[in-house]
């Protein structure tokens, strides 16, 4: 739990909007009534309790190379030999374990959809459990930062499906520059800046048009929900009609108690369900109970479903991209440099 009222004002009021100026510990500050360094031990502490992973950007999904979401049917008692493989690969950033048969479920990145299919190959040389992959369809509801206060995530209407687009070499040098977010620094823009060969001002001008044109969600505190007292959570999906599953979605995505919402391609016979939601609580049962109220205003209560709870986090982190012509990411047993702790 919290301890004041300034530690949650940082972490409820600066996941997004989170001002991009030049000393915007000061600036929170002002809004706060307290000083830079206030702010910046706060949420030095925090950290520290792993309550936030960093303040920095949440890329949209493949406006920058390619992703998946990814799932593992392990043996139980391999489990812990497997996700210590998958989370050993740079270009995966969550890893976790939930309730099913397919049982280890993790985020890939890549630098394009050809190198992504060897990516999921290798690791299933690997560990000798081929991974099934689930990439985004369709978008109904987008992470604009969780509410600690009610347990939902900020409800953002979605538009048409963005494009990707070509970065230039100094866009994917501040890309890289922020990789782990921002340094615990005054001016935290001009050591990113100098690490980007870049100007202070060009950064901040940079990330207010990537913020404009929605190829970065957010930039902000990025918390870490579990250990903020969201203990339970869990992954609901349905195996909604074709020609139904847009509509459904976009009623889901209006429910209070919903976080990220989304279609995903199904992969074959083997796992039917298309329509996606997360759920986060305090406890099993609110989750439990909340989703049975969803699915009965939403109209999915007779529909083919699951619900998927995550059980252990083996990794979780920002994503590591990489511009195309860069080095491929390094395999299992290679130096994995910028892995997080």
């Amino acid at each position: 739990m919290l301890a004041t009222d300034l530690e949650f004002r940082l972490l409820n009021d600066f996941q997004r909007g989170f001002p991009l100026v030049a000393d915007p510990w000061a600036a929170i500050g002002a809004r706060l009534g307290c000083g830079a360094a206030d702010v910046l031990a706060h949420l030095a502490s925090l950290r520290d309790q792993g309550k936030i992973s960093r303040v920095g950007p949440v890329f949209a999904p493949n406006r920058i190379g390619a992703s998946t979401l990814a799932a593992m049917a392990v043996p139980t008692a391999d489990l812990p030999r497997v996700a210590a493989i998958v989370s050993a690969f740079a270009g995966v950033n969550h890893n976790y374990r939930r309730e099913h048969r397919y049982n280890l479920w993790f985020v890939a990145n890549a630098a394009d959809e050809a190198e992504l299919a060897a990516l999921l190959a290798t690791m299933g040389t690997a560990t000798g459990c081929p991974p099934i992959s689930l990439p985004l369809v369709e978008e109904y509801h987008i992470d604009l930062g969780f509410d600690l206060a009610s347990g939902r995530r900020t409800r953002h209407a979605v538009g048409q499906p963005v494009t990707r687009r070509g970065l230039d070499a100094a866009e994917w040098r501040l890309i890289h520059a922020l990789h782990d977010g921002l340094q615990w620094q005054p001016r935290p823009f001009r050591a990113v800046a100098d690490a980007a060969g870049l100007c202070e001002t060009d950064v901040l001008a940079t990330l207010a048009g990537w913020l404009d044109e929605g190829l970065m969600r957010r930039f902000g505190v990025v918390v870490r929900h579990r250990e903020l007292g969201y203990r339970a959570n869990a992954m609901c999906v349905w195996a909604a009609p074709d020609d139904q599953v847009s509509r459904l979605g976009h009623l889901l995505a209006g429910q209070d108690g919903v976080s990220l919402c989304y279609r995903r391609k199904r992969p074959g016979p083997d796992w039917p369900y298309t329509l996606f939601c997360m759920i986060h609580g305090h406890s099993r049962d609110a989750v439990e109970a909340r989703r049975h109220e969803i699915a009965q205003a939403v109209g999915l209560a007779d529909l083919p479903a699951a619900v998927l709870f995550s059980t252990d986090c083996y990794k979780q982190c920002g994503a590591r991209y990489r511009a195309p012509d860069a080095a491929p990411p390094p395999r299992v047993g290679q130096p994995l440099p910028g892995l997080a702790a």
